[in-house]
């Protein structure tokens, strides 16, 4: 690819910054095109997000008579805004914009300065948590490095039933993705605890409502005669995953969940877990999380269910979906906490995102769209990622992700410019606008804010997150997630028609950014992207480099695209993508077909946040919420390991993957399918 940089050196004088070639090419096309409607089209995505780098097309000009003003006026205001912000972002004295620092500080200083200077309402309230009274434009978190143990620590554990205290580590335990703090509460026995399983099976109720109460429930997912799963030939599915079961019982409303292992169960660990194991059961739940004897679980429920059946017998029910969510006997009162600390030998990273409201009206008032992208970059190279020669130099991150974040700006005062223009009786969704910190560290932000929404997840039509879109070459733009919602890809494909831009348009995720943490959650999610270039992480990505005119034109698709989200009468509803594309397609001739988990908590091993249909992976019968412990008897720390070995290997090729499903340890024969 011919970079920037030679451009400059045989087109124009070094005096006229290099964006006034892409700028005027923009506005060449944009002239063009007035005496005609804009068309657009659709076209096949690459296989791998990193592949995705359109060739540059410029125009000849002479800088020494060129009016730069008028260029600039010419491309208009949405361009001119852009450029202002992404000039000012990625200024040296933002320091690369790594969390933790001044210029980390400032630059969400300036976001949050603009997000009220348009006219939006601040998004948090002082304290994290789910508050109707909003006075801030921030969000402060932490995050830990990757240095350090990662096994959690566990003080003053306690599970007391009607005052009768358990024995620790005979009767009871406390996991390691548990919150700290104390709850007492009656129980509920919810089954599998599962929301949506196979052919429509679910362990609630449409009102099953949880708050208060502490959920009880079977670890794995429905068995057969023989204590098999019922869903799977080997192990068990994705359905099975401790993680979803925590999400799922917190957003029921559980105080509380205690996990038994089903009698009779032939493919579970038996006996109660270690600490080293339930650490990689995920991150902090924010509740207390433990695991019951069988035994005592089976006493229990004879005593408090209202038909005193006993365990085995609800578990046959659940098995068969005969039976959701019983309430027990109140007057049995569950006691449960303990002190837990997550690698306390770590250090943790203060960090926060930006957000503002863009309040909606009438009946889809209550009802969401989210618009973000994040504001951090590397700072001086300390990141993984950055090229060992470039490390201790400033990296401005003008396209990564100064870009994005003007967009984001951008799209907030000419989506509240729409929304202050429309008719008073209009109805439309309520629009949030964030930035997010800690993304190049490992989606932190993101994930951060998907854990601790300030608004309902579920009511939240789709996420557009906007990631690297400052270098439009020959109006070619990618946009990830289009098969995350019914009828989304027809809905993008209308817009883009009428754009002018070629769009390449692929079914889900890369998983490489913040929309990844909202799909996870089965939101709705896109991610506009203009490609990879040479200065991607790099010195040289610098404001100079960036296409105000391309961005105005990303921009006013987005518009067009926010609006019909903000004002059609339905909200979208969320869909696993046929064709989940992974990180490993670019670098080796096979493919494993899994999304790594990005910044995940864990001791060893890489995490299983997705496994693609028809893949090696699939095949062999990995699921999400596996975690990959070696390869051939190597150990696999990073997702850099996981690349290393895939370029070792041929379609074909048989190896042994030993992975951690839910505290065993269960060796698997993979064979590996070419990349495509």
């Amino acid at each position: 690819m011919t970079s920037p940089e030679h451009l400059r050196r045989h087109i124009l004088p070094m005096t006229l910054p290099a964006v006034l070639i892409l700028g005027l090419a923009g506005f060449a096309s944009s002239q063009s095109t007035t005496k005609s409607p804009p068309t657009g089209r659709v076209v096949e995505a690459p296989a791998n997000i990193i592949s995705f780098a359109p060739t540059e097309k410029v125009a000849h000009v002479d800088a020494h008579t060129i009016n730069l003003r008028e260029v600039l006026e010419d491309l208009g205001p949405e361009a001119m805004l852009w450029y202002q912000h992404v000039q000012t972002l990625a200024d040296p004295f933002f320091e690369g914009r790594v969390p933790n620092t001044r210029g980390a500080e400032i630059a969400s200083e300036y976001i949050a300065f603009y997000l009220a200077s348009y006219g939006l309402e601040p998004a948090f309230p002082e304290e994290n948590g789910r508050d109707t009274s909003w006075t801030s434009y921030f969000q402060p978190f932490e995050f830990a490095t990757r240095a350090g143990p990662r096994i959690a620590r566990v003080k003053d554990p306690h599970l007391t039933i009607n005052d009768h205290s358990l024995v620790y580590d005979e009767d009871f335990v406390i996991f390691g993705n548990s919150g700290s703090g104390e709850v007492s509460a009656p129980l509920t026995f919810v089954g599998y605890g599962i929301e949506e399983g196979r052919d429509g099976y679910s362990s609630f109720d449409d009102e099953t409502d949880l708050d208060g109460r502490i959920a009880l429930v079977l670890r794995g997912e429905p068995l057969d005669a023989e204590g098999h799963s019922r869903w799977s030939e080997k192990g068990f599915t994705r359905h099975a995953s401790i993680r979803r079961k925590v999400r799922t019982l917190q957003d029921r409303g559980a105080v509380g969940i205690i996990f038994i292992t089903p009698p009779g169960a032939m493919d579970s660990r038996s006996g109660l877990d270690d600490l080293k194991r339930s650490s990689q059961y995920g991150r902090s739940a924010g509740i207390p999380v433990a695991q019951l004897d069988p035994d005592i679980a089976d006493d229990l429920l004879i005593q408090s269910d209202p038909a005193t059946r006993t365990l085995e017998t609800l578990r046959k029910l659940a098995d068969r979906g005969d039976v959701t969510c019983v309430e027990l006997d109140d007057d049995f009162v569950i006691s449960l906490g303990a002190k837990v600390s997550r690698n306390p030998n770590r250090t943790m990273i203060p960090a926060r995102n930006c957000g503002g409201v863009l309040p909606g009206r009438g009946e889809l008032a209550d009802e969401w769209l989210i618009i973000g992208g994040h504001h951090d970059h590397v700072g001086i190279g300390q990141l993984q990622g950055v090229m060992p020669a470039n490390k201790g130099r400033l990296h401005p991150g003008a396209d990564d992700n100064a870009s994005g974040t003007a967009a984001v700006l951008v799209l907030a005062k000419v989506l509240g410019d729409s929304y202050a223009a429309a008719p008073a009786d209009a109805d439309l969704r309520s629009i949030l606008f964030l930035t997010f910190d800690a993304e190049e560290q490992g989606l932190f932000g993101s994930r951060h804010y998907a854990d601790h929404p300030t608004i309902d997840l579920g009511k939240i039509t789709a996420m557009m997150n906007f990631d690297m879109v400052g270098r439009l070459r020959n109006d070619n733009v990618m946009i990830l997630g289009a098969q995350t919602a019914d009828g989304l890809e027809d809905l993008l494909t209308r817009h883009i028609e009428n754009s002018g831009l070629t769009a390449a348009l692929s079914p889900a995720s890369s998983g490489r950014s913040d929309e990844a943490n909202f799909i996870a959650r089965e939101v709705p999610a896109l991610h506009f992207f203009t490609g990879m270039h040479p200065e991607y992480t790099t010195p040289q990505d610098k404001w100079h480099t960036v296409n105000p005119g391309g961005a105005a034109k990303i921009i006013a698709l987005a518009t067009d695209i926010a609006l019909d989200l903000a004002t059609r009468p339905d909200q979208l509803i969320f869909t696993e993508p046929g064709q989940q594309r992974t990180q490993s397609r670019n670098y080796a001739k096979v493919r494993l077909g899994i999304r790594p988990g990005m910044g995940n908590d864990l001791d060893t091993g890489i995490l299983v946040e997705g496994v693609s249909l028809d893949t090696s992976a699939a095949d062999a019968g990995i699921i999400e919420g596996d975690i990959l412990l070696s390869w051939d008897g190597e150990p696999l720390e990073t997702t850099r390991d996981l690349f290393t070995v895939l370029q070792n290997h041929k379609p074909g090729d048989v190896v042994k993957i030993k992975i951690l499903r839910d505290g065993n340890e269960i060796t698997l024969d993979v064979t590996l399918k070419a990349s495509e």
